[in-house]
């Protein structure tokens, strides 16, 4: 049976490890070849493309720190030198803090607005240059907190309201170019950075899973298959729209 994405171009940003790195493995399962965007980790790129390839697809790791615009052109650049024009793009970099109001600092403020959303449209604005001339689809990976919004949350929860406004924009922006544009706003995932912040276990994960209606945290999986159905076909009549695979809460 033929792959939903063979023959597809995709881009996954901050794909070494977490969620990028589950959503640049389903899409190779699906037929894409990946170009695995990281920042600090090349151990955990290379993993990843050594992954897919012992599968059997292809995938190349390109570095790029998201958050500096001088370096987002060279990650679109090695992209297309790579595998050529892009049919997808997920934009899964990202960064979080929490700070009550009386310690967010400028420098607390910049360090996630540059990445998770200035770099997102810096990302999206350069990929664009190299899309397919057939269009394609551009998933942006948010946060279930725009709508939970959680105390101590308000720089991180106001960069993800803003990519869930962007998502809207520029779904209505490039339709005519047959371009697609999706956001997926997860819930409490476990993956090693919510591990590494101790939220897998504990208060958070105990008050989240109380308030979630199906009780329990989601997987990287469940966000990587919810991103593969909107790249794919399957998606095609579907753009401009937030999907939240938070578990039922809002």
């Amino acid at each position: 049976m033929t792959k939903r994405l063979t023959g597809k171009v995709a881009l996954v940003t901050g794909a070494s490890k977490g969620i990028g790195a589950g959503i640049a493995l389903r899409l190779a399962e699906e037929g894409a070849v990946v170009i695995v965007n990281y920042n600090s980790s090349r151990e955990g790129a290379d993993r990843i493309v050594a992954e897919i390839t012992r599968k059997g697809g292809k995938a190349v790791a390109v570095h790029g720190n998201l958050a500096k615009p001088e370096e987002i052109k060279g990650v679109i650049e090695a992209s297309n030198k790579a595998f050529g024009a892009i049919d997808i793009l997920v934009n899964n970099a990202g960064v979080y803090e929490f700070a009550p109001i009386d310690a967010i600092t400028p420098e607390h403020f910049h360090k996630q607005f540059n990445l998770n959303v200035l770099g997102l449209l810096l990302v999206t604005q350069e990929a664009l240059r190299g899309f397919s001339d057939k269009g394609g689809s551009i998933v942006n990976i948010s946060s279930g907190v725009s709508t939970i919004t959680p105390p101590n949350s308000a720089v991180y929860t106001a960069t993800k309201a803003s990519v869930d406004a962007i998502t809207i924009v520029l779904s209505k922006e490039l339709a005519a170019r047959n371009i697609r544009v999706n956001a997926v706003n997860p819930g409490l995932i476990q993956t090693e950075g919510v591990v590494a912040a101790g939220f897998h276990e504990g208060d958070m994960r105990n008050w989240i899973e109380s308030v979630t209606p199906m009780g329990r945290i989601g997987t990287v999986d469940e966000i990587a298959s919810v991103v593969a159905f909107l790249v794919s076909s399957d998606a095609a009549y579907v753009t401009g729209e937030t999907l939240h695979a938070t578990g039922g809460l809002r």
